[in-house]
């Protein structure tokens, strides 16, 4: 059956945990559709990871500022300029429900909550 694709909201919830030299540079929270381009922005961090299921060990997405692992999609993209770093997801899926850290496993930093609703 041949139809429109259904239209899923993803509502990303900043959440926030102790700052030490990071700053979430981010409205308190964004919402994007399925396929669309989103962009977390963050201060003085050159990392990103995400955690899909709370209690297990965060995934690297992004190192070195730009710096991709193999097995991460290429839709997950970084660039920073100067102390600012930007975490680039394009074409937004279901799968991509999870908590975005900025900043590296050990530090404290800033996470953004993607909750995924139809």
């Amino acid at each position: 059956v041949e139809g429109p694709l259904p239209t899923y909201l993803i509502q990303l919830s900043v959440v926030l945990w102790l700052l030490r030299d990071t700053a979430l540079t981010q409205p308190s929270s964004l919402s994007a559709n399925m396929g669309d381009t989103i962009r977390i922005t963050c201060s003085g961090i050159n990392s990103w990871s995400s955690q899909k299921v709370p209690g297990t060990a965060p995934v690297t997405l992004i190192y070195g500022s730009s710096s991709r692992p193999s097995d991460i999609p290429s839709r997950f993209s970084g660039s920073a300029s100067g102390s600012l770093a930007m975490l680039t997801i394009s074409g937004l899926q279901a799968e991509d429900k999870a908590v975005c850290f900025c900043g590296s496993r050990n530090s404290n930093g800033a996470g953004v909550d993607t909750q995924i609703f139809k």
